[in-house]
């Protein structure tokens, strides 16, 4: 969700070194990104890690601008008080109604940072040539030459309270293997029950590479408001996004973004780690688990999935799925 505003403050400011801080894995994804210069991660997983490693990046290098979306452990009041100029808090009056990346662009565009078309700007990994054909011969292997377009099933959650029943991702996977379609599966597999052939565990960037080549056969990645499907989409693939406990005109991932259970009284779409189902996965509606995922009908999805195939929503150039600068 960060990436268009990491990418429209190096076009922006094209003299600047852009530094980025975050956390492994995610910091596979941009240190081999252009514009970026340099990629630093907390030293270790204890309380405080972020704060340190903060510290340490300021007292490195003191920058001319500083932006974040951490609100925590002091860390605003660290960064305002090092850089020249410092936009702390990229959350400020959401309305529920606006996707959070595009909300971060707003503010970036009202503070000056951004030009008007970096407010459009849609999220894209860059991707270099060993990541893009190691994903050519992975889709090469599982999907064959079949004409019938590829579609990746995303069955893990991260959450409990966003999984997708597996009745339902049964139900999908037969249906789209009754129309041709090569069916692979991203993260936990049932052995005795599989849903389809496993893409191989990867790195951010390998897996992103998989994602382009399956793309470019016009194939589509399916699962609930996860990383591994907002990264196919910043790979260029059409997606079917599931969405329960977040609202999906809030957290959309921009492609068929389906919403199960909309007029759900308990979901706060500016708050959700305030609604009462968030953390234990305990649904006020339904003791069974999360009636909001299981309201999303596999008929629905299957529809959602054979408008979007055969689609190829971005078509980029070698060596990279993103337009973002070639300068520091």
């Amino acid at each position: 969700m960060l990436l268009p505003a990491v990418h429209g403050l190096a076009r922006r400011h094209p003299g600047a070194r852009v530094r980025v801080l975050t956390h492994d894995p995610g910091a596979d994804l941009v240190r081999a990104d252009p514009a970026v210069a340099e990629v630093r991660t907390p030293r270790h997983g204890r309380p405080g890690a972020e704060r340190a490693a903060v510290a340490e990046a300021l007292a490195a290098r003191r920058p001319d601008l500083a932006v974040s979306t951490t609100r925590y452990d002091g860390i605003p009041e660290l960064l305002e008080a090092a850089a020249r100029r410092a936009v702390t808090n990229l959350w400020r009056d959401p309305p529920p109604d606006q996707p959070v990346g595009r909300r971060y662009l707003e503010i970036l565009h009202a503070e000056g940072l951004l030009g008007d078309a970096d407010r459009r700007a849609a999220p894209r990994v860059h991707l270099d040539e060993g990541a893009r054909r190691a994903g050519e011969r992975v889709l090469a292997r599982l999907a064959g030459a079949s004409p019938v377009p590829p579609v990746a099933l995303v069955t893990g959650a991260g959450m409990a309270v966003k999984h997708w029943p597996y009745g339902h991702w049964r139900r999908l996977a037969s249906a789209l293997t009754g129309r041709g379609h090569p069916v692979l599966t991203v993260g936990p597999v049932d052995r005795a029950d599989p849903l389809g052939l496993p893409l191989p565990r990867a790195d951010l960037p390998t897996l992103a590479g998989q994602f382009a080549a399956l793309a470019r056969r016009g194939g589509v990645v399916v699962g609930p408001d996860t990383g591994p499907v907002r990264l196919a989409a910043a790979a260029g693939a059409p997606t079917v996004a599931l969405f329960g406990p977040t609202d999906a005109r809030r957290y959309g991932i921009g492609g068929a973004d389906l919403q199960g259970a909309p007029d759900c009284p308990h979901r706060l779409p500016t708050a959700i780690t305030e609604q009462p189902c968030w953390w234990q996965a305990r649904c006020p509606l339904d003791p069974a688990g999360p009636a909001c995922m299981a309201a999303l009908d596999p008929a629905v999805v299957l529809d959602a999935v054979t408008a979007a195939a055969g689609r190829n929503p971005s078509a980029p150039g070698p060596g990279r799925a993103d337009g973002p600068p070639s300068g520091r």
